[in-house]
Parts: structure tokens; sequence; C-alpha cells
């Protein structure tokens, strides 16, 4: 709620109806293959696959969605061992509805028609090669361009914020790591969009 207050703030509510998101890996401890490694959040996190990622993993998934200047709307904590598909329900939960640009993880027409029947949303993969377009040229290029959005802030968070180096081991301080590292990439962007200068370039906010 405190990320989507101090967006509306900034006079980007207009924005509202066209967001990219996506899913992740969130290792919660290293995976071997000589041995099990679950020590950490037991009867929590789980071996799952991340399909956009191409990645095995222990722990969980997070969510991430983002508006077209950045800001994070919604960040769901997910079971890794469901497929990304499963997660989109949790990622729009929330949403006004119309054009999510989601990635190849999340590519299943019937989850997508069960989302636009109730809350009015539009979701729009990546197109798969040799298939024919179902979506307009321009929207499919559009979303292209809103997908390197969400990889921007989420290589934010992985580099910059460090969120997939997990030090607790209990789901309780895994979710408040998580709330202070995305309430800071919070805070960065909306001084950036405060000062008038590019939302995203988090470096050059430390030589303003």
């Amino acid at each position: 709620m405190l990320t989507l207050g101090i967006w509306l703030l900034c006079g980007q509510s207009r924005m509202l109806c066209r967001s990219p998101a996506t899913i992740q890996p969130l290792p919660g401890c290293p995976y071997t293959r000589g041995g099990r490694r679950d020590h950490c959040f037991p009867g929590q996190a789980d071996y799952g696959y991340g399909a956009a990622k191409q990645l095995h993993s222990y722990g969980f998934k997070r969510g991430l969605r983002v508006t077209r200047c950045g800001l994070i709307t919604h960040y769901p904590l997910l079971a890794a061992r469901p497929h990304d598909i499963q997660g989109l329900a949790p990622l729009v939960d929330g949403s006004a509805g119309g054009i999510l640009a989601v990635d190849k993880g999340c590519i299943d027409q019937s989850q997508h028609a069960i989302l636009a029947a109730p809350q009015g949303m539009h979701v729009v993969p990546p197109p798969r090669a040799r298939l024919t377009l179902t979506q307009p040229l321009c929207l499919v290029r559009a979303c292209a361009r809103w997908r390197k959005i969400v990889a921007t802030v989420g290589s934010q968070l992985t580099e910059h914020f460090a969120v997939a180096r997990i030090r607790v081991r209990d789901l309780w301080h895994l979710q408040a790591r998580l709330m202070r590292k995305v309430l800071a990439h919070t805070v960065g962007v909306f001084l950036h969009l405060q000062m008038g200068r590019q939302p995203l370039d988090l470096d050059g906010l430390l030589t303003v």
C-alpha cells in the first residue's frame, strides 16, 4: 500500500492500466546435486523450476509487477514448485485491469481467458517462434519495451539490493527483509521523479 500511495502522489495514475510483470526464482539455500540443502524454511520452501529463467532452485519464487516508470506496485512471495502460470493470478491481485505484459513463463491461453473475463486484464506474453501473431504488432512491440522495464527493476533488486541473498531462516524475517528492499527501491525511484530525472537511474542518485 505504501508503494502504491507514493506512486499515486507522483501523478502517474494514468499508467495503472499498463503494467509489465514477471516471476523469478528466489533461492532459499544453495542447490546441489550431491545432497539436499533444505534446512532453511522447513515445511515452507520447496524445489522448483523457473520457466522464464530456466533455472532449478530451492526456496520460493518472487512475483514482480511495476509501472512503466519503474515503481513496484506488487511483489508477492510465491511457492517454488508450481509452474509460473499458477502465480499469474496472485500477481495481478489488486489490479484494476488493462494490459499486463508478462514473460514466456506465463503463456497459457486458458488462464489468460479466465483473467480477462472478471478482471478485464489483457495478458500479453512474448510471441512464440514460428507461430502466427494473435495480438496486434504495435501492442507486441510496446509490451516488449515494457518487459525491459521490469527486467531492469528485477536486476536492480538483485544486484543493488541483494534480494537473492538469503540470510534468514524463517518466513517472517524473509518477508520483512523483502519489504525493506522494495521500500528502498521505491523511495529511490520517487526521488528521481521528484527531481525530474530518469526514474531507474539509481546509480546517478548518489552523484546528485
